[in-house]
C-alpha cells in the first residue's frame, strides 16, 4: 500500500510541476513579440517585366526566391548588409539611399519583389528596374541573390 500512495504522490508532484511549467510558459507565448525576430522577407529577383518574368526566358536570377532572416541575419551571401540597410531604412526598401554608380544603358528589365514583414508590420513590395545595375543601385545589397 505505501508503494500506491508513494506512487500517487510522485504522479501528483509530476502533474502539479507540469501545470506551473505551462502556466508560466504561457505568458510568454502569448506576449507579442517586438524586435528582430520578426523581421523575415521573402525575396525574388526574375528576368523581364513582371513578377513571372519573361516565360521564354528560363535564367531567372533567383526564381525560388530566398528568405531573409535578420535575428540572425541569414538567407543570402549579403544578409547582414542587407539587414543593416533594411534597419536604417525602417524596412521600407524604396527608403534605402541610392547608390552613386554609372549604369548602362542596356534595357535588360529584372523584377524584384520582397514579401514578408518588418517590425510587425506587411510588406509588399515589387518593383521592375530597367537592369540589374539600376536594381542594385537603388535597393542596395536587400536583392544581392545571384552572388
Amino acid at each position: 500500500m505505501t508503494y500506491t500512495s508513494t506512487a500517487t504522490a510522485l504522479r501528483a508532484a509530476l502533474l502539479a510541476a507540469a501545470l506551473l511549467l505551462a502556466a508560466g510558459r504561457a505568458p510568454v507565448l502569448a506576449a507579442p513579440r517586438h524586435g528582430l525576430q520578426d523581421d523575415w522577407l521573402r525575396l525574388t529577383v526574375t528576368r523581364g517585366d513582371g513578377p513571372s518574368g519573361d516565360p521564354r526566358d528560363t535564367r531567372s536570377v533567383d526564381p525560388r526566391g530566398t528568405l531573409l532572416l535578420c535575428d540572425p541575419p541569414q538567407g543570402h551571401a549579403h544578409a547582414a548588409e542587407a539587414c543593416a540597410e533594411l534597419g536604417a531604412a525602417g524596412g521600407d526598401i524604396d527608403a534605402i539611399p541610392a547608390k552613386s554608380v554609372l549604369c548602362p544603358m542596356i534595357y535588360a528589365p529584372v523584377t524584384a519583389q520582397a514579401r514578408g514583414q518588418w517590425q510587425g508590420r506587411p510588406v509588399d513590395y515589387t518593383r521592375t528596374f530597367s537592369n540589374g545595375c539600376v536594381m542594385a543601385a537603388r535597393t542596395g545589397d536587400v536583392f544581392a541573390l545571384d552572388t
